[in-house]
C-alpha cells in the first residue's frame, strides 16, 4: 500500500509539471523526486516557476510530507514490531512446505491437534499445521522447528499450498464437527487415497464424517470417558497399555510391521516357518488380513501373505531384527 501511494504522488506531480510548467517528461519526475524528498535543489528550466506552478509546488510538498510521514511509521511499525521477521519465516516456511513428501496435514492447533504435532514430531514424520487463527499462528511461530500455514483449510487453494495432492494424511482436529466436515470432504476429492482422520464431538457426527470420507473418527470425550470408567475395574490393563504405546519405553513397544515386502521364500509359508521368537525374540500378537479382517493371537499355522499387517511386540532392536528376518531371502544369523 506505501509504495502505491508513493508511485501515485510521483505520477500526479510530474503530470502537474507537465501540463502547469511544460516541462518534458524527465524534468517533470525530476521535479518532482527534488520537490517530495526536500533537497532544495533550484528549478530545472532557464525561468522560476509560475505562480501556478508555485501553488502547485506547495500543495504537492504538504502532500507527500503527510504521505511520506504515514509510509514511514508504516514501515518502522513493519520492522520493529516483528512482521518483517514473520513475513521472512512464512517464506521460508512455504519453501520448505513445497518441498515435503508423503507428509501429514494437520487441520487446526487446539489442545488435540498439538498433542498429534508432538506424537507425529517423535516418530519423525514430516507434517504441516493449518489454522486460520492469528494468536495460534503467533504460538506456532514461537517453535522455529514447525511448518504452518496460515488459512482456511476448507478452501482447496489452502490444501493445495500444503501440499494435500503429495501428503499420506490428513488429520482434522478443529472443535467444530461442520467446519471437519468439509475439510474431510474437500480432501477427499482433491487426494482420493489419502488417509484421513478427523475429530467428532457430536455422536451424529460420525456417521456424516465417515460418509464424507473419513478414513477413521475419532470421539476425544468419549475416549476419555471409557478411559476412566476402565481405570476403575482394569486399571492395571489401562496402565500397561498406556505403556507400551504411550510412555515411549526403550524395553517394550508395539508396532506394525508390513508384509508387502516379505522375501519370496516366506510367501504361502505359515507364521511358525517365521521362527520369529527364535530368531529374533519379538512376539506377532496380532495380523491384518488382506487389509480387511484383525486376527489377535493368530495361530502358528497361519499362512502369511504380502498383503498382509503384522503387530509385533518387542523392543525396537528385536522389531528391527524382524523387518531384516522378513524382507531377507537368505537364513540370517541370529
Amino acid at each position: 500500500m506505501g509504495i502505491g501511494l508513493l508511485l501515485s504522488i510521483l505520477i500526479f506531480g510530474s503530470a502537474g509539471y507537465y501540463y502547469i510548467e511544460g516541462m518534458n517528461l524527465l524534468d517533470s519526475v525530476y521535479m518532482t523526486v527534488i520537490t517530495i524528498s526536500t533537497v532544495g535543489f533550484k528549478e530545472v528550466g532557464s525561468h522560476p516557476l509560475t505562480p501556478d506552478g508555485k501553488i502547485f509546488t506547495i500543495a504537492l510538498i504538504i502532500m507527500s510530507l503527510g504521505s511520506l510521514a504515514y509510509v514511514g511509521s508504516n514501515m518502522a511499525r513493519f520492522v520493529f514490531d516483528g512482521e518483517l521477521a514473520n513475513y521472512i519465516k512464512t517464506y521460508r516456511v512455504d519453501k520448505k512446505i513445497a518441498k515435503l513428501k508423503d507428509h501429514v496435514i494437520i487441520v487446526g492447533y487446539g489442545r488435540n491437534g498439538e498433542q498429534a504435532a508432538m506424537e507425529l514430531a517423535e516418530n519423525n514424520v514430516e507434517f504441516v499445521i493449518l489454522d486460520k487463527r492469528d494468536n495460534v499462528i503467533s504460538r506456532i511461530r514461537e517453535n522455529p522447528n514447525l511448518l504452518y500455514i496460515k488459512g482456511d483449510a476448507t478452501h482447496e487453494e489452502t490444501l493445495e499450498q500444503a501440499g494435500i495432492n503429495r501428503a499420506r494424511a490428513l488429520i482434522a482436529t478443529t472443535p467444530n464437527d461442520a467446519d471437519n466436515v468439509f475439510v474431510v470432504l474437500t480432501a477427499r476429492s482433491m487426494n482420493p487415497g489419502l488417509t484421513v482422520i478427523s475429530r467428532a464431538s457430536e455422536l451424529e457426527s460420525q456417521m456424516k464424517l465417515k460418509r464424507a470420507g473419513a478414513t477413521n473418527v475419532i470421539m476425544p470425550e468419549r475416549i476419555g470417558g471409557q478411559r476412566m470408567a476402565k481405570l476403575v475395574h482394569q486399571p492395571d490393563v489401562v496402565e500397561f497399555i498406556e505403556y507400551i504405546l504411550l510412555q515411549k519405553s526403550q524395553d517394550v513397544t508395539l508396532e506394525e510391521v508390513a508384509c508387502k515386502n516379505l522375501a519370496q521364500r516366506f510367501v504361502g509359508k505359515s507364521i511358525a516357518e517365521l521362527r520369529v521368537r527364535e530368531t529374533t525374540g519379538a512376539n506377532i500378537i496380532g495380523i491384518k488380513i488382506s487389509g480387511a479382517r484383525y486376527v489377535f493371537n493368530p495361530d502358528p499355522q497361519m499362512i502369511l501373505s504380502r498383503n498382509d499387517q503384522l503387530f509385533v511386540l518387542g523392543n525396537p532392536t528385536q522389531i528391527k531384527r524382524l523387518k531384516e528376518v522378513m524382507q531377507s531371502e537368505v537364513n540370517l544369523k541370529k
